[in-house]
């Protein structure tokens, strides 16, 4: 029986965004550079014959999932809640050229949700996500884990 073992890739990006009626000077657009910890879990390939025997994933693999689904979205973009003031984010989109409209509070911690939700259809059938850690700032960051989310 083969061991399950567990592999991460970090990303990293940099984002603003706005957070909709907060009371703090996070209200006003600000950016962050985030580093995204994409961790996989899963029973490496046992078969001599195939080119990725002995992984559990090709990390040009994963980086090519989190690539098309969270950085090519995210990177160098403003992020704002759509219930956001119409007037201010009608200006975001002709200021900032990659505005990003979300259905949720841009936090750390609803976005690594997001992005949980991003990766996951992405993945081969025999890997699992089995957490994400996004850091907002050197020493903030917010952390999903399947096993909190099944």
């Amino acid at each position: 029986m083969a061991s399950v073992i567990r592999v991460t890739k970090e990303f990293g990006f940099e984002m603003a965004h706005v957070l909709w009626n907060y009371d703090g000077p996070c209200r006003n657009v600000h950016g962050h550079s985030y580093r995204l910890f994409v961790t996989l879990s899963g029973a490496p390939f046992e078969d001599p014959d195939n080119p990725k025997n002995g992984m559990v994933i090709d990390f040009t693999d994963l980086k090519k999932i989190v690539k098309d689904q969270i950085i090519s979205v995210f990177d160098h973009s403003v992020v704002v809640n759509k219930k956001y003031d119409k007037e201010k984010t009608e200006m975001f989109l002709k200021l900032f050229g990659n505005t990003v409209l979300v259905d949720y509070q841009p936090t750390c911690e609803n976005l690594v949700a997001d992005f949980a939700a991003r990766i996951i259809p992405f993945l081969p059938q025999r890997v699992i996500l089995h957490n994400l850690k996004l850091f907002e700032t050197a020493s903030s960051y917010a952390e999903w884990y399947a096993s909190d989310n099944s």
